[in-house]
């Protein structure tokens, strides 16, 4: 698709490994063993973006200095509903980017969220124009966008930008016939715009590597030896349209896992489907918060609350009833790391309108604080 004869799997760098002991810090040596693993075997797809600390930093080391340019793609996104306050600050990201990056030139540029409130930073500050123009001299071969939002919004922003070459939407099991994420629905309107489709979360942020046990039960049933996160990553790359399938691939071992079931994949069985139903179906019955830890929320909560440790924690009580496990390894560390707690929220608003996944993330922090007493 678009040129490029690319292997199903992206690696997605927004969860790349830390140093141990050192959450802000990037282990460079394991993501240069995590490159050369991924390019030797066929795979050549890597997706990051401005907003994901360090990561623009981490690729160039371990990838753009080390490897040839026309052996792989990379992609990079913009995000000017972040502190941007002019279109000068949001070129200064694109700028930026290429600086920290080293590539020379995108083979992917996305406009990084599009839908809701966020769209309308990308209009007024004529992005779509300049990044065209980019396009043309050369700096960006392809052009699209990232979405998070419903699916009437993603016509009226293909009808009216037909110059969108792709479009990269969140699809997974769990969230294919959501009402708030409208997988389906999506992938659809992209569908019926010829759009090749990137897909993002397809295991939701991790979650469903290490789903509830019921659902876990399901596909152990059904095949003991496959890896959980398996079943979700095959289930986007089987759709018909989907150019890429990215996974966050925080370690060597999920690197591998990963390596391991994509890299001569075909297409599921019906008796693969079918299990994936299943699971989908038991999934739905747990009433989890979707939280992703994009952090997207905390880059613009006025009170620095530790929302996605919050969920976290509020989630693990949910999920396996144990109030002293969801304390003291989720949600205290969130308070110890200098974030505040979720009784502290002031009720702006703010995390709402950038949160991908549509939470109503006011209300579940009164669950938490009451949860939690704190």
């Amino acid at each position: 698709m678009l040129g490029y004869n690319i292997k199903k799997l992206g690696f997605g760098l927004m969860r790349l490994p830390r140093v141990e002991g050192k959450d802000d810090v990037i282990d460079i040596e394991q993501v240069k063993q995590m490159v050369d693993e991924f390019l030797a075997a066929g795979f050549t797809y890597f997706d990051t973006a401005w907003a994901y600390s360090g990561s623009e930093e981490a690729i160039r080391k371990a990838l753009v200095e080390r490897y040839p340019r026309d052996k792989f793609q990379l992609a990079t996104k913009n995000a000017a509903w972040i502190n941007c306050k002019t279109r000068e600050d949001a070129l200064e990201q694109y700028r930026t980017s290429l600086k920290r990056s080293g590539a020379g030139y995108f083979d992917f540029y996305l406009l990084h969220n599009l839908g809701d409130s966020r769209t309308k930073f990308f209009e007024d500050f004529g992005l779509w124009d300049y990044f065209l123009n980019e396009k043309k001299e050369g700096r960006i071969k392809h052009l699209g966008f990232s979405f998070h939002s419903t699916p009437e919004q993603l016509e009226e922003i293909l009808t009216k930008h037909p110059e969108a070459e792709f479009v990269q939407l969140q699809i997974n099991y769990a969230d294919w016939e959501s009402h708030a994420i409208q997988s389906r629905k999506c992938y659809e309107v992209a569908q019926k715009h010829g759009k090749p489709v990137i897909v993002m979360e397809p295991v939701k942020g991790g979650n469903l590597a290490t789903p509830p046990e019921s659902v876990a039960k399901i596909f152990r049933d059904a095949d003991p030896q496959a890896s959980l996160a398996s079943w979700a990553v095959k289930f986007a790359a089987d759709l018909d349209g989907v150019m890429v399938v990215l996974s966050g691939m925080s370690n060597l071992e999920q690197m591998r896992d990963n390596l391991s079931f994509m890299k001569d994949f075909t297409h599921l069985t019906p008796e693969q489907k079918s299990v994936i139903q299943a699971a989908s179906d038991e999934l739905a019955r747990i009433p989890v918060v979707p939280c992703t830890t994009c952090d997207y929320c905390a880059k613009v909560c006025p009170m620095n609350i530790g929302i996605s440790g919050s969920f976290s924690a509020l989630n693990m009580y949910t999920l396996y009833g144990n109030y002293a496990l969801a304390q003291n390894r989720e949600y205290f560390d969130v308070v110890i790391k200098g974030h505040k707690k979720a009784g502290e929220c002031i009720k702006c608003g703010k995390c709402e309108s950038v949160c991908p996944q549509h939470i109503e993330i006011r209300k579940e922090l009164v669950r938490v604080a009451e949860t939690f007493k704190a």
